[in-house]
């Protein structure tokens, strides 16, 4: 389910200040791909950053990310991606969106 405008700005606004947690290098191996899966699952929302020079090649890959792991792109600036997957089972010390919900207004 895509996001709304208002979610969307909330999630941009708590994505600025996070560092990214997964570099694609070398394309979407099984190895990157579980850690994307498990980073989605303990922070919810996370930075990725793709190691490609032409913007076509990060586009796919960012799609291709988005559609393995059911995430939704919330935002991309250059070589970096914000992806926001909904957590199964919910860890709030660890969820960047419940930890940073408190000091975004909206």
């Amino acid at each position: 389910m895509p996001l709304d405008k208002k979610t969307q700005r909330k999630y941009r606004s708590i994505g600025h200040h996070l560092d990214p947690v997964v570099i694609v290098a070398n394309g979407l191996t099984e190895n990157v791909l579980a850690e994307i899966n498990r980073a989605l699952s303990d922070h919810e929302l996370i930075k990725v950053r793709i190691v490609a020079d032409e913007r076509e090649d990060r586009k796919a890959i960012i799609g291709e990310i988005c559609e393995l792991q059911q995430a939704e792109l919330v935002q991309t600036i250059g070589k970096i991606a914000l992806i926001y997957r909904k957590a199964v089972e919910k860890k709030p010390h660890l969820s960047n969106v419940e930890r940073y919900k408190n000091s975004i207004k909206g």
